[in-house]
């Protein structure tokens, strides 16, 4: 067990490295222009389109009249991993999708990229002035353990550092920060800028211990028999796979391997004889992997999908952007057989379902994104699960069926945006602290935010997410 390894070490050859970033910070004259063209809506839609309900007119009035630090405040009030959704959330779906300006025919405000702008500026200030953004409270003599270092643990943690409580968060990998480190697309934000995104949220109070796999030796009993409370933030395991003949072996890869191992893996390059690469999936994780393959020169990238696009999951606006960079959909494909010539992938034969017959389409990688594995059991007898494998909690508190124990993130949701499991983080954080009777000092300006699953029949029901 290791108690907090900053600073990080990353491998110095990474191929994320080779990609962009996809929307690069704005200049101060930039965010200056954007920020004074908000019209400052007084019932903001952009504001109930977020899952965090930042204040948005706020941060961005206060960009405009060059007040940053207040801004960067307002953000961090509602949401503690505002430095990374600023870059990974949806925005098209969400803030930016709402901005009054769409009705208009107008361009949008660019809420992200604004976001992106005061976070960095003031913690840049931050860094210069030695005067913190924040200061904890007196130590109140309680102690959380969080298992899991990923962006849910990490909002929970941060909020309760802010009000005194120490948190003690639990990594099984060396390298913290969950799908931010290890599953984001690089061109939209890389394992450095999460990295040290994470240690800023750890200045402020928060004890990490990486290595260390919470199940037999810490057990989640011992931890919750020693501590005042527990946050399950775990996220998925291991992709799916679909049982197809000539799938084991080299040239089938899971698509957050593979996403992995460009982010991360020592050295790892794309194969020069690697020319065509079938990805099978319709959520935003093919469309991710695809475009980076495409993006790092696989001349031949094709989404196969065995529905229509109109019934995909991904976000068009995610697919509309694969497709600058040359993917292509096959639809309504379903895969039936990898092909091989010895230990080499040659080909995917699939089951065409308009049809009904079989094609081949020959390929060196087949991609599968079709879905991750989830925590099903070896919890704690009170932690109920739905049917689709998700923790089972109260939709406001967070709190699952064991009094001391809460979760968020993708273990209650299945896989959502970061900026969920950074509401989820908050509001058991919340739910905690109201349990030992302390107000906390930071609050959002709109209302806690509830999880966005259908709730159930019965008010009082525990439900498992979307």
């Amino acid at each position: 067990m290791k108690a907090d390894t900053r600073p990080f070490k990353l491998p110095a050859a990474r191929l994320e490295s080779a990609l962009g970033d996809a929307k690069p910070p704005y200049s101060d004259s930039e965010a200056l222009i954007e920020a004074n063209r908000c019209l400052y809506c007084f019932d903001a839609p952009c504001i109930t389109a977020c899952p965090t309900g930042i204040d948005i007119p706020s941060f961005i009035k206060k960009i405009a009249t060059g007040n940053l630090r207040g801004s960067a405040r307002t953000i961090f009030a509602s949401n503690m991993m505002g430095i990374s959704t600023a870059r990974v959330c949806p925005v098209e779906e969400l803030c930016v999708g709402a901005c009054v300006y769409n009705g208009l025919n107008g361009q949008p405000i660019q809420i992200g990229r604004l976001q992106r702008y005061a976070t960095t500026k003031a913690l840049e200030q931050e860094a210069a002035s030695s005067r913190p953004l924040f200061t904890a409270a007196r130590d109140r003599g309680k102690r959380v353990a969080l298992v899991g270092a990923g962006p849910a643990s990490l909002a929970c943690a941060a909020y309760l550092a802010l009000e005194g409580v120490t948190p003690v968060i639990f990594e099984k990998s060396d390298l913290p920060g969950g799908l931010n480190t290890t599953g984001v697309a690089p061109y939209k934000f890389n394992t450095e800028d999460s990295l040290q995104e994470i240690e800023w949220l750890l200045g402020l109070g928060i004890e990490l211990r990486t290595g260390v796999t919470v199940g037999a030796d810490p057990s989640l009993l011992s931890l919750v028999e020693s501590h005042d409370a527990v946050f399950l933030g775990v996220g998925l395991g291991a992709d799916h796979t679909l049982g197809l003949p000539g799938e084991d072996g080299p040239g089938v890869w899971g698509a957050t391997d593979l996403i992995r191992a460009i982010k991360n893996r020592p050295g790892f390059k794309i194969p020069a004889d690697v020319g065509t690469v079938l990805v099978v999936g319709g959520g935003n994780t093919s469309i991710d992997i695809a475009r980076e393959l495409a993006m790092l020169g696989v001349a031949s990238v094709t989404l196969v999908y065995r529905r229509t696009e109109r019934e995909m999951s991904a976000y068009a606006h995610e697919l509309s952007g694969a497709r600058r960079y040359g993917v292509r959909l096959r639809e309504r494909l379903r895969p039936v057989k990898i092909l091989r010539d010895g230990e080499r992938v040659t080909g995917l034969r699939m089951s065409d379902l308009a049809s009904a017959s079989e094609v081949d389409l020959a390929c060196d990688w087949v991609v599968l994104a079709i879905g991750q594995a989830k925590i099903t059991s070896g919890l704690v007898p009170e932690i109920q699960f739905d049917d689709h494998g998700r923790v089972r909690v109260d939709p406001k508190t967070r709190r699952t069926q064991h009094p001391k124990i809460f979760a968020g993130g993708d273990c209650i949701n299945g896989g959502q945006e970061v900026v969920n499991a950074a509401a989820d983080g908050r509001e058991a954080a919340f739910a905690m602290l109201k349990d030992w009777g302390v107000r906390p000092a930071l609050a959002p300006t709109a209302p806690p935010a509830a999880m966005t699953a259908p709730l159930p029949a019965a008010a009082n029901e525990m439900t498992g997410g979307t």
